[in-house]
């Protein structure tokens, strides 16, 4: 038994659909998807979400100033699409789809996967209707990097993990803290406030712990997530955003941008 100071792992082994199906009767759960310019792979992933019918109660697509298909084909597929007025970024595209919906259980995915799980959703719900007192669930996975079998993920291993190991006992056994699969209570979301842009990711699994304790959050394997590879180029300032998100958490002055 992991201590309540750590985070809890869901083995591969301990997943049962028809479990997780009887656990959920009686809860609603709602999907919401930020995209941006997914119009290629928006409709896999949606359509992984809708694999198990009446499983999820809500499916949202947040459209966030696309130049492509991407809203038209979310719709297509059968999502509810709202589109992103006020800012730009990921965390505005969460909040926007929280505001839409009262699910019990909020799960939320990135619209760039190339091989979505059908049971992703379920998998992730899982801790959340066993236990009360998990509040955050949080996915991993292995992550290819070009033709190689490993190697993606890097500024989740070169910048958040390493700075939540040193600042926050616990988080630095979160293997993916800048997953975009997650699965919240909406009572949590509620007691919080999302993080703008590329940041909430670390900000949401950060207030989470500070808040309700790392052993609030449980993380379940999804097995090998593809999705496409960004330049280094692109990488720097995304990992700038987490390091500023996590010392600002912990109360670090940094000095003034120039």
């Amino acid at each position: 038994m992991k201590s309540v100071d750590a985070p809890w792992t869901l083995a591969d082994v301990d997943f049962d659909l028809a479990t997780v199906w009887d656990l959920r009767r009686g809860h609603a759960i709602a999907v919401v998807i930020p995209a941006q310019n997914e119009a290629t792979t928006i409709g896999g992933v949606i359509d992984a979400v809708a694999h198990h019918e009446g499983f999820v109660d809500h499916i949202i697509v947040v459209d966030d100033h696309s130049r492509d298909d991407t809203a038209s084909v979310a719709a297509r597929h059968g999502a509810r699409v709202l589109p992103l007025r006020d800012g730009t970024g990921k965390g505005e595209a969460l909040a926007a789809g929280v505001a839409a919906i009262d699910a019990e259980i909020v799960v939320f995915l990135d619209g760039d996967v190339l091989n979505p799980g059908v049971d992703y959703v379920a998998r992730m719900v899982q801790p959340l209707l066993e236990r009360p007192d998990v509040h955050l669930v949080k996915g991993y996975y292995e992550r290819p990097l070009l033709d190689m079998p490993r190697g993606g993920g890097r500024v989740n291993e070169l910048t958040a993990r390493p700075i939540l190991s040193l600042l926050y006992s616990g988080l630095g056994d979160i293997r993916q803290p800048l997953a975009g699969e997650t699965a919240i209570r909406h009572e949590t979301l509620d007691a919080l406030t999302l993080e703008s842009a590329y940041g909430v990711e670390i900000a949401l699994l950060i207030d989470v712990a500070q808040k309700f304790g790392v052993g609030s959050l449980a993380q379940v394997d999804l097995g090998v997530r593809r999705h496409r590879n960004r330049p280094l180029e692109e990488l720097r300032p995304m990992a700038t955003e987490v390091l500023k998100v996590a010392l600002d958490r912990f109360h670090v002055d940094l000095p003034a941008r120039g």
